[in-house]
This record gives C-alpha cells, structure tokens and sequence, in this order.
C-alpha cells in the first residue's frame, strides 16, 4: 500500500478477478531476486503463502499455475488485494535451491537481516532489490527497550526513530521532541467469548453497554484517536457517530437481568497503557454486575486486542478486520450501505466490542530526512535519508 493506503504494484505487477471475485490471478514481475540471490517465482510466492497461512486463510486454495500466482476461494474475495498487501503475507524464502530451510528471514525488499545479537537486529541495504537501493546503509533495530530509555537514546544521539506511544504522544510533543503522527490505524477492542454463559447474546450486550469508553480515552490514553463504537474510524466511513459509545449502566443491568457467570477472564494484547485499560474495564464489568479477572492467560472470555486499520477502502479495512477477528462472512458488496448494514449485523452479535481508534506514532532526530509513515503507521525506512554528519 502507498501512504495514503490505496493498493499498488510489489512484487505482483497486475492482477485480476473473475467469477464474481471468486477466483483472483497475480501476475509476478519479472526478475526479481531473494537476498541470497534466488529467483523469486510463482512456486516460492505459494509456498511462502502456506507458510504464513496455513489455516482460516482469506482463500480456500492458492497455487502456481505458469507464471501466475491464482487464488480461488467459495465466497467471494472482493478485498484480497488488500489483504495481501499486509505485512502476515510478506513473501519470504521456504527452501534454498538445494531444498534446505534458510537461516533465518530471507525476504526481497530493500533491506536484508544480516545479524542478531544482544538483542539487536542488524540490516544492511539490499544492492540489488528491485525497487532500488535504499539510501541509508545500515539500520540497527534494538529490541525490547523501555520508551523513556528510547527517549533519551534520542537526546544523546544514540537513536535516530523512536517509538511514541499514543498515550505519550502530547508529553513528546511538550519535550520538543519531532514527532511523526498517523491517522486513526489502530483499534482498541474487546473480543468476547460466545460460549458458556457468554453463548448468551443479552449477556455480551451487557459488557458492551457496561464499558466507560470516554475514561479509557481521556484518562488512559490522553485524548488522542477517538472514542468509536464502530469498526471503522469516522474518517474513513462517515457513519461512525450512529453507533452509540456512552456507557450505560441502566441498560447493562437490565440485559444481564440478574443472571450470575461464573467469574470471567480478562486478557489482554500489549504493553502497559493496554494493562490498564484491562483493569479499568474490569471495574466498568464489576459496576454492571460481572466478576472479572485480568489473567495472563491466553485463552480467556474477554480479549482486549488492538487490531489494524490497513488503507483507505473502508470495505477492504472492515474485511482485514473481519479476518483478524475470526467473524463469518466476507464484505461482498462495496457500496456504502451495504458496508454499514454488514458492521451493524458484526455488532450486533457483541463479539467484537470497538473502543478507541488510535494513531501510531514516532519521534525522530534531528539528521534524519524525508522520513514519512506508511498507511498501517509503520515509517518507511526505504524512503528516509540520513543528513551527512562530517
């Protein structure tokens, strides 16, 4: 995807659907090379896919016919090649030529892995990729480093791109720091459970009703994105604002209409803000009547997950939400009635709870140039350059 999120030409030059979007052939460009200098071909793109997807893939089948990567599913697939510009489906090579499994990630892009040690991944410019040199040389990615040690990394010249919490985005900027801010791309939401007692449809509608979504936003998450009760950010569908996000406790009450669970579990995806916020919706719950426990553990009732927001189709954005989530049913008509309709059906089974979209964000320094985010929030390093410090 370009940064403004609409599909463009990769490593597959044109593709095209037929029998009503059942059926989708990718036609490779040519001469293209994995870092170790393999050719990339149809038969590595298709295993590089059963690799990355080997089960509830967006298709029922893919496979090489000729110079053609052809993927065929029983529903429709509209949005496949949006969902294949994601990075889950970034091709990487299976088997070397004489059918041993590479040494680590062997990609075609414009930087190759080069060395892991401490806790540091180095990557060196890839010469020969098929959409030119990248202009830095090297990238060091150090690894689990706390934000304020990042931060000062910063300061003192030992980091050049910085990761900026939502959260801490208004404390960056009241540091002077240069902060690179996104559009809404990620969304905050509780994933329920639809067995046991929660098999009971007023009972999720209940958790949904219970949530204080406006403290998550100011308190926890310093104001930043937006409060949604609906997949899709405002900006990117118009309609968000009819889904009501106000807490209602009354109405929480009266659905769970004194049934009793036996306690549930809260888990959560993510750092310390997510933890919170975890905590917080556990207090909303036991308000309404409900015994939560945050737990660790991965397989709980309650999941609140951050899932992305990927491009500028909203059909596209809804289906890869779909995917991640594991809901039934594509988004087959791409009209703007159509998608509101399919959200609404998706919300009303109170499965999938929508909270906040947030931005990603990050801080740069001061040599770094023509540093831009991608449409997922990513920054593109391919693009940055770095101003000569002699």
């Amino acid at each position: 995807m370009d940064r403004s999120g609409a599909e463009r030409p990769a490593l597959a030059l044109t593709w095209e659907s037929d029998n009503t979007n059942h059926r989708w052939q990718f036609r490779l460009r040519p001469g293209v090379y994995f870092h170790d200098g393999s050719l990339l071909t149809s038969a590595s793109v298709v295993a590089s896919l059963n690799v990355s997807c080997n089960a509830d893939c967006p298709w029922t089948a893919v496979k090489v016919v000729g110079p053609l990567v052809v993927f065929t599913s029983d529903s429709p697939m509209p949005n496949l090649p949006a969902l294949l510009a994601s990075d889950e489906f970034l091709i990487a090579l299976v088997a070397t030529a004489d059918g041993k499994t590479p040494v680590g990630a062997i990609g075609t892009g414009p930087f190759q892995a080069t060395g892991f040690n401490n806790g540091v991944l180095a990557l060196t410019a890839n010469e020969n990729c098929w959409s030119g040199r990248p202009f830095a040389d090297a990238i060091e990615i150090r690894m689990h480093r706390a934000v304020r040690e990042q931060w000062l990394d910063l300061s003192l010249g030992r980091a050049d791109l910085v990761e900026v919490p939502a959260e801490q985005i208004r404390l960056a900027q009241q540091q002077k720091l240069t902060v690179l801010i996104s559009p809404p791309v990620t969304l905050i939401a509780l994933q329920v459970s639809d067995s046991g007692a929660l098999a009971n449809v007023k009972l999720r509608a209940a958790i949904a009703a219970a949530v204080d979504r406006s403290a998550l936003f100011n308190v926890i998450f310093q104001k930043q994105g937006e409060v949604t009760a609906s997949l899709l950010p405002q900006g990117l569908t118009g309609y968000s604002f009819l889904f009501p996000a106000d807490q209602d406790l009354n109405k929480a009450h009266e659905l769970r209409g004194g049934l009793t669970t036996a306690p549930l579990t809260l888990h959560t995806e993510g750092d310390a803000a997510m933890q919170l916020a975890a905590q917080r919706i556990a207090l909303n719950l036991h308000e309404a009547g409900f015994n939560v426990q945050v737990t660790n553990a991965q397989h709980a009732d309650l999941v609140l997950r951050k899932l992305l927001i990927a491009g500028s189709d909203p059909a596209a954005a809804l289906d890869r939400i779909v995917w991640d989530t594991g809901t039934i049913g594509s988004i087959t008509e791409q009209t703007d009635a159509a998608l509101f309709k399919r959200e609404q059906m998706i919300l009303d089974d109170k499965r999938i709870v929508p909270l906040l979209c947030l931005p990603e964000a990050f801080a740069s320094g001061p040599r770094v140039r023509d540093l831009h985010l991608r449409a997922d929030g990513t920054p593109d390093l391919a693009d940055a350059s770095l101003e000569d410090a002699r």
